[in-house]
């Protein structure tokens, strides 16, 4: 039976309920997720099923059946991220996994292209990943938006005490000011999720048990800051650090310091590329920056349509490649009218920006500047029009923490 045959009875439909079984058999083939690796996280063994339905019943699930049997399948949530201070609708992949006999079809290739599509008939101009492979994301289209920094400080490092006028308490990580807190972090930080219930459920799928929320109140009594942590072997561990003022930043590390005698290390992330040493008396600390989620424009246009440019400068025009999406292929020239909306022209204005899908995405994210992008041949453009381009696109550094 040659490979013609079989592509001839593959079929391409929606997932639904009566499929659970075969999308997490398949989902724990292709990552080699075994009984023992769930047990070691505190999993049971039925455990992972039933942690996957919330992916069935509130995803778009598109694979590829050969006969009854599931062989390939792709999920996408409903979510909203923050992007310069505009909410976007973004579909977040995850559950991507092909049987390796069925490898070489091009069934991926075309669940992606399906998918995609069905993420810009809902206006979700944007999709975000976790790379389990940055290479072949990339090639799809797919381009790193921001990072994860992990660091380690030794007891001795732990900065020194700065007085406060509030008080951290320690609280469920459930708690309604932690849920508050973060939310009005998030609708002022770029790239970041904005967490619906499901966010929060996929935040949580894996880290849970013994994680304690430290909450940072000002003097008035207002929560300004929180941080996920657990002790474990001598060791401070932080998930996770929010603040949104330097006192609050101020407290929790005070917090963080009080245990100076029951820790010998504090280990943690950051979603940021800005390193911490700086901040510490003793910089002599390790950092480690690596890159961590990974976006894509689904719809250019629609992208741009809200997009919060800081100047406007219309006398050039795109030129974008995209191998996946011929709707993203060709001219965008920007034209804006006089009360400021901006409306995106098909026809070649000023001079041309060459560029491809994944670029145009880190730089309208912010993750790479149109200088530095220039620089390492990744844009083909003349000095005025990146210049142009510094100006138009806002510098904030990106913000991601969640993991679905």
């Amino acid at each position: 039976m040659g490979q013609q045959d079989v592509q001839e009875r593959l079929e391409m439909k929606k997932l639904g309920m009566e499929h659970l079984a075969q999308f997490n058999e398949l989902l724990r083939y292709v990552f080699q997720v075994t009984n023992q690796d769930l047990q070691e996280v505190g999993w049971e063994e039925d455990e992972i099923e039933q942690a996957k339905r919330p992916v069935l019943r509130k995803a778009d699930v598109v694979g590829w059946f050969d006969g009854d049997k599931l062989v390939s399948q792709m999920a996408v949530y409903p979510m909203q991220v923050n992007i310069f201070g505009e909410i976007y609708k973004m579909g977040g992949v995850t559950g991507v996994g092909t049987y390796p006999e069925y490898a070489n079809f091009g069934l991926m290739h075309r669940l992606m292209r399906q998918s995609l599509k069905e993420m810009r008939d809902r206006e979700q101009t944007i999709s975000y990943l976790y790379p389990y492979s940055i290479p072949y994301y990339r090639r799809k289209g797919w381009e790193i938006i921001s990072d994860v920094m992990t660091f380690s400080i030794k007891d001795t490092q732990l900065p020194e005490n700065v007085p406060v006028s509030g008080m951290v308490e320690r609280l469920d990580i459930e708690h309604e000011d932690v849920l508050k807190t973060y939310n009005r972090f998030a609708q002022n930080q770029h790239v970041a999720m904005i967490r619906d219930s499901l966010a929060w459920e996929e935040y949580w799928r894996w880290e849970r048990e013994e994680m304690i929320a430290a909450v940072y109140y000002d003097e008035a009594g207002e929560p300004q800051g929180f941080m996920y942590y657990w002790i474990a072997d001598d060791i401070f561990h932080m998930k996770e650090m929010v603040y949104l003022t330097r006192e609050a930043r101020h407290g929790l590390w005070n917090f963080i310091s009080a245990h100076f005698s029951m820790v010998t290390h504090v280990k943690g992330k950051l979603y940021t590329s800005e390193p911490i040493a700086f901040l510490m008396e003793d910089s002599d600390i390790t950092e480690t920056i690596h890159p961590y989620y990974m976006a894509r424009i689904v719809d250019v246009e629609g992208f741009f349509k809200k997009y919060p440019f800081l100047e406007k400068q219309a006398d050039f025009h795109f030129v974008v490649t995209d191998s996946l999406l011929e709707w993203n292929q060709g001219i965008f020239h920007f034209q804006w009218d006089a009360d400021g909306n901006v409306s995106i022209g098909k026809e070649a204005h000023g001079e041309a920006v060459e560029i491809d899908i994944q670029t145009l995405t880190t730089m309208f994210f912010g993750y790479k500047r149109p200088k530095y992008l220039r620089k390492i041949g990744r844009i083909m453009a003349n000095d005025t029009t990146i210049k142009q381009l510094e100006k138009m696109i806002p510098n904030e550094t990106p913000y991601f923490s969640d993991y679905f």
